[in-house]
C-alpha cells in the first residue's frame, strides 16, 4: 500500500491518494479546493484506477473539489450518514461558505467497524464524532497507518466549537484512538504526520481542552 498527500486550498487541507502498486487500484481521501489538478496528474502518471472517494467528514474545506473529482473519475463517494446532508447541500452544517461548492449525492454510507479492501490491504472505519457528527478515521491495521481527518492533528485536534461539533463525543473519540498501537503513523486532515505514541495527551484531552 502506498500513500501520497496533497495539501490544498486556503487552509492547507490534506487530501490523500492511497493505492496498490500491484493492482494499480486507488482511493482518494477528502477533496479540498484545488487538489484536483495535482491528483489528476499523479493518477495518470502512476497509471491508477480510482475506485472510490472517501470523506473523513463534510466540512467545506474537505469537499470543495468533490464534484470535479467524482465527475472525472466516475467513482462512488463514501461518507458517514451523519455528515451526508452537508455533502448534498454544502453549508447545511451552518459553516459559512467562502466560494460556491456544488453538492454531490453520496453513493454509500460508511459505518463503524466496516472493512474496505484495497487489493491486499484493508481499512477499518472508526467513527470518531466530535469535530463533526459523522467524522471517521481510516485504520490500516496491518500497515499501521491511520488517516485521521480532523479528529487528530500533530499535537492537537479539530475544533469543537462549530455548529455540528460535540465536545463530549470528541473526548471519547480521542481516548479510543489513544488505545491504538503507539507505532501507528497518523496522517491528519491538516499539518504533518505524527504517531499515536507521540500524542499521549489524547487520554487527557478533556482536561486540556475543555
Amino acid at each position: 500500500m502506498m500513500l501520497r498527500s496533497y495539501p490544498s486550498g486556503p487552509i492547507e487541507t490534506n487530501s490523500y491518494i492511497i493505492f496498490c502498486e500491484k493492482s494499480k487500484k486507488a482511493w482518494i481521501v477528502d477533496a479540498p479546493k484545488d487538489c484536483y489538478a495535482e491528483i489528476k496528474i499523479d493518477i495518470e502518471i502512476l497509471g491508477l484506477t480510482v475506485e472510490k472517494i472517501i470523506l473523513t467528514h463534510s466540512h467545506w474545506d474537505h469537499i470543495a473539489d468533490l464534484r470535479v473529482l467524482k465527475d472525472h473519475f466516475d467513482c462512488p463517494v463514501l461518507v458517514h450518514k451523519d455528515d451526508a446532508e452537508n455533502v448534498i447541500h454544502p453549508g447545511a452544517d451552518g459553516l459559512p461558505l467562502y466560494f460556491k461548492i456544488e453538492g454531490v449525492q453520496p453513493d454509500e454510507y460508511l459505518v463503524e467497524g466496516q472493512i474496505i479492501s484495497l487489493n491486499d490491504s484493508s481499512a477499518k472505519i472508526i467513527h470518531t464524532p466530535g469535530h463533526s457528527r459523522g467524522s471517521i478515521c481510516l485504520y490500516f491495521e496491518e500497515a499501521r497507518i491511520l488517516i485521521s481527518g480532523d479528529t487528530l492533528f500533530k499535537g492537537s485536534m479539530g475544533r469543537v466549537d462549530l455548529p455540528t461539533s460535540e465536545p463530549d463525543r470528541m473526548w471519547d473519540s480521542l481516548e479510543r484512538l489513544s488505545r491504538l498501537p503507539s507505532e501507528v503513523a497518523v496522517y491528519p486532515g491538516h499539518g504533518t504526520s505524527t504517531t499515536i505514541g507521540m500524542e499521549s495527551w489524547m487520554k487527557n484531552a478533556k482536561n486540556l481542552f475543555s
